[in-house]
């Protein structure tokens, strides 16, 4: 298997960490006699800058319990609950006390398909298994119990590393992220990155 990301690898600005993590594997191991591998190929990202950031969940130095895995150093998972529906994971950046993360928006899944159709039953094709930061929860099954996870130490949940270098600028598509209207001069900033022309990438 490869080699997991290492701590300095995540010790970086959440821009930096957010280019560098599309190409990687996420990985999703569950809790059976199996140990089942879920696992996909990052293909869509998001930045969020921390107190500074009004779409950021710890704008304004906001620190909750719901968001203080945010506060820990890069290579925590950071999971949240939203909408009364959906789970979301993000990857912090950073050292501690720098409140910054990089929402995982999407996957090419590459392994443990039959397990993600079973937990997405209307799904149809294997590019709408994992394109949507809700929908790659679901598929993995990664929910609050994964909040604070390592992911450099974790048996349940880690990133691989499938690329030594960063996807070369000109195959990486950049525009303002999504769902953050409500974050006034902060809406528009151009920090979602997607694998261009990937065919999993979300389409909202």
């Amino acid at each position: 298997m490869p080699p997991r990301l290492n701590k300095r690898f995540y010790s970086r600005d959440p821009v930096t960490l957010a280019k560098a993590l599309l190409g990687q594997r996420l990985v999703r191991v569950l809790d059976d006699r199996k140990k089942t591998r879920l696992a996909g190929t990052i293909v869509e990202v998001e930045a969020y800058l921390g107190e500074k950031d009004r779409a950021a969940h710890t704008f304004g130095g906001r620190r909750t319990p719901r968001n203080e895995s945010m506060w820990r150093d890069g290579g925590h998972a950071y999971v949240y609950f939203t909408y009364g529906l959906h789970h979301c994971v993000n990857v912090v950046a950073s050292v501690a006390g720098d409140p910054v993360a990089v929402l995982i928006r999407a996957l090419e899944p590459t392994e443990g398909l039959g397990e993600m159709y079973r937990r997405r039953k209307a799904v149809k094709r294997d590019s709408d298994l994992c394109s949507g930061p809700a929908k790659l929860c679901q598929a993995l099954v990664i929910d609050r119990t994964l909040d604070g996870c390592d992911l450099i130490t974790s048996s349940q949940i880690f990133i691989e590393q499938i690329r030594k270098t960063t996807v070369p600028a000109s195959k990486i598509t950049t525009g303002p992220r999504i769902g953050v209207s409500y974050a006034q001069d902060w809406t528009d900033k151009p920090l979602r990155f997607y694998l261009t022309d990937n065919p999993h990438v979300s389409r909202t």
